[in-house]
């Protein structure tokens, strides 16, 4: 099992490197490294089975847009979220269908925002696992030359040698933890659908 600390970190690196070309890199030369299939934007349409309200006109009170983060954010329990929904409505008496609307597309912009964050991440990480599997290559083409040479260059043999263990051992880890990052878009889905679900049973009868 990858480390979690190696994991988390990685994921913070794939959104601090997000942007850019790193979607069409992954698509122009194959490299989606992921079994997990990529996807595009989250549909709300496939989520909600009710109209929406257009997103320019689903602004939210401070309050709810509060309360639509907090849904959003994975590391609170689908356990809390209710909770926090259900305070939410308690204190919001009069909150209809088309808040409550509101609040699953602010939600879900937040969710698909992070999304698109992790899956450009991971199309760069891609690129990079690329390029440091073909410095290994090198450096064993080098190394191999430096071994073979004559008079014989410890030192050089050395510093190539130590450069080819770090690269080969970054390579490998990162090889590790990717099972881990690849499931955060579908985690990042299926908390979307909680959402949805936890949203949908409030709607007024």
């Amino acid at each position: 099992m990858a480390n979690p600390r190696l994991a988390a970190a990685l994921i913070a690196a794939f959104a601090t490197l997000a942007g850019g070309a790193g979607p069409a890199v992954a698509a122009e030369d194959g490299g989606w490294p992921c079994i997990q299939r990529r996807t595009g934007a989250l549909s709300a349409a496939v989520i909600w089975p009710h109209p929406l309200p257009a997103a320019e006109a689903a602004a939210l009170p401070a309050g709810a847009a509060d309360l639509a983060a907090a849904l959003a954010l994975r590391r609170i329990s689908p356990e809390a979220a209710e909770a926090r929904l259900a305070t939410y409505l308690a204190n919001h008496p009069g909150t209809g269908a088309e808040a409550i609307g509101a609040i699953f597309l602010a939600a879900l912009t937040r969710i698909d925002r992070d999304r698109n964050r992790v899956l450009d991440g991971i199309g760069r990480y891609a690129r990079s696992q690329a390029g440091l599997a073909a410095r290994i290559d090198a450096g064993h083409a080098a190394l191999k030359a430096a071994e073979t040479a004559e008079p014989l260059d410890f030192d050089r043999i050395d510093a190539i040698g130590t450069q080819l263990d770090w690269d080969e051992r970054i390579y490998h880890d990162r090889e590790r933890a990717l099972g881990y990052v690849c499931e955060t878009p579908v985690l990042l889905e299926k908390r979307a659908f909680q959402v949805a679900q936890m949203l949908l049973r409030q709607l007024p009868q």
